[in-house]
């Protein structure tokens, strides 16, 4: 299980560093994530400090805090 979580959260972390900040919404389908790996994802994304949760009227954005730059 903890290889799933890994995995998804290199998924996550891949898909912010491309897009920038995603709607939790649009981010599970960018990842095609699944409960509750998903969001063992980003918590995990989250104690890491590698993740910013930002709270949104129904929902959360997220973002990385450090975007690798592009070359």
């Amino acid at each position: 299980m903890q290889q799933q979580i890994g995995t998804t959260a290199g998924l996550i972390w891949e898909a912010l560093n491309s897009k920038g900040e995603l709607s939790l919404g649009q981010l599970k389908k960018e990842v095609k994530g699944r409960t509750p790996t998903f969001e063992w994802a980003i918590g995990w994304l989250a104690r890491e400090e590698k993740v910013l949760i930002k709270p949104e009227r129904r929902s959360f954005r997220l973002c990385l805090r450090k975007p690798r730059e592009k070359p």
